[in-house]
């Protein structure tokens, strides 16, 4: 079974984008091989509003998300708009578990705290892989936005980047251990 994966760069106080969505605070290290990254996806598992800025940019058919499937989960873009796109508008739950069973590499969930936050309330997602940047944006869009369910992981690996002090962290999910407030609990390796 594939796996579902949150992949994203996160400031160090909490944010995965500024304010008005700008990603221009996220340094790219030349230690991390952005290629063999993307290389362990074959499909984008995104929402609308992480999508916008893509479908204008020829649907994320060009650049380092050439050949891969676009899912995106809206009820309001119109699969004739976006006919390379595969839309998710009905159960959230059937549509990423079936998406899940289908063949191929594992599915990259692509930005977006409130699909993160919906996904993981239904059990969907399989690790959390957070690249910390050094920067305090102050304001922005979290990693996880409230209200969401206690969430307990499990630290799988974890790698600090001495050029840019970026720290990257993977997690996986622990199954059944959803419940309340959020709350992450780390282990040392």
């Amino acid at each position: 079974m594939r796996r579902v994966r949150y992949a994203v760069a996160m400031s160090l106080d909490g944010y995965i984008a500024g304010p008005k969505g700008e990603a221009d605070w996220i340094v790219m290290d030349p230690e991390i091989d952005f290629g063999a990254i993307t290389s362990e996806f074959d499909t984008l598992l995104m929402g609308r509003r992480t999508f916008a800025p893509m479908a204008s940019a020829k649907g994320g058919k060009s650049g380092p998300f050439a050949g891969m499937k676009i899912v995106v989960v809206s009820r309001t873009l119109k699969p004739r708009d976006h006919p390379n796109v595969t839309l998710i508008s009905g159960n959230l739950k059937e549509a990423v578990a079936a998406l899940k069973e289908e063949k191929g590499k594992d599915i990259w969930l692509f930005g977006g705290g409130d699909l993160f936050r919906s996904l993981l309330a239904l059990g969907l997602v399989d690790t959390v892989e957070v690249a910390i940047i050094p920067v305090v944006l102050g304001q922005g869009i979290p990693l996880l936005p409230a209200p969401a369910k206690q969430t307990t992981l499990t630290l799988a690996s974890h790698k600090i980047y001495g050029k840019t002090g970026t720290v990257s962290l993977v997690y996986a999910v622990k199954r059944g251990h959803a419940r309340g407030r959020p709350r992450i609990v780390t282990r040392q390796a």
